[in-house]
């Protein structure tokens, strides 16, 4: 089922689908457990649980790879996120949404051009070639 407030986003800004939007809350999850910052219930209410916009980017393309593998580069282009600054539009919508918090410290500025997006998200891999072993009785 989607999201009404997700839904409401991209009725406000369609450049990124829905997809983008639930991926990237998942990707603060996914960076908040990364770096030992989930929230707990026996946890003081007062802990912080922030994220940076650096941490954050490079959790999301840590997920991605895990995700979708090779294809995250192509996943990232279909949802219209070609740099690092897309994945700060998306979090600053998804806190004018009320689905994500901001601190006092937190600018869209944290997201602007701070890596190559499909360079971080293709780094993981290497492509090689095997060598390969004639078949039996051919020459």
């Amino acid at each position: 089922m989607l999201e009404q407030k997700l839904v409401e986003l991209i009725r406000e800004d369609a450049r990124y689908p829905y997809e983008a939007y639930e991926f990237l809350c998942e990707a603060v999850s996914y960076t908040q457990d990364l770096l030992e910052r989930s929230p707990r219930e026996e946890d003081d209410p007062d802990t912080d649980y922030h994220v940076s916009g650096a941490e954050l980017l490079r959790g999301a393309c840590d997920l991605a790879v895990q995700e979708f593998g090779m294809m995250a580069p192509v996943v990232f282009r279909l949802w219209n996120i070609r740099r690092t600054d897309d994945l700060g539009n998306i979090v600053f919508n998804l806190i004018r949404g009320e689905r994500l918090s901001k601190s006092e410290r937190d600018e869209p500025e944290d997201f602007h051009e701070l890596f190559d997006l499909e360079k971080a998200l293709t780094e993981s891999f290497e492509m090689t070639t095997v060598p390969r072993t004639p078949a039996k009785g051919a020459r």
